[in-house]
């Protein structure tokens, strides 16, 4: 059965600069605006998991991650099954692979997505 088929749940949208993440139905191409700073609110997905405020290191990957275009998603699009992707958590994965990527050449989003870094899709 499609879990996102017939509600739509709210989104978690997160300010890097404040530190701050909101659940809010997605807003179309307007966007959400952050209430603390009046900037742009990222779209995190359906599983983000806000660190804790004072984690400035934890929040540094969450933008990593972000800017990168990725989103913190654990259900396939129509939500019938569950397949958790692989985000970076702390800061030593976030270097191992943007290291990776720049070895590499390959797209940084397509690397930060990978558990292994080395290892080819």
């Amino acid at each position: 059965m499609c879990t996102y088929a017939f509600v739509h749940y709210k989104l978690h949208y997160a300010c890097v600069s404040c530190r701050i993440s909101f659940k809010r139905h997605p807003n179309g191409t307007r966007g959400h605006t952050c209430p603390n700073c009046a900037g742009p609110l990222l779209c995190a997905g359906h599983d983000f998991a806000a660190p804790r405020r004072g984690n400035r290191k934890a929040w540094s990957v969450v933008a990593a991650v972000l800017n990168a275009g990725l989103r913190y998603d654990g259900f396939e699009p129509c939500g019938c099954g569950r397949d958790p992707k692989f985000r970076p958590r702390t800061r030593a994965q976030l270097r191992a692979r943007l290291i990776a990527a720049a070895r590499t050449g390959t797209p940084p989003a397509q690397v930060l997505s990978r558990p292994d870094p080395l290892e080819p899709r």
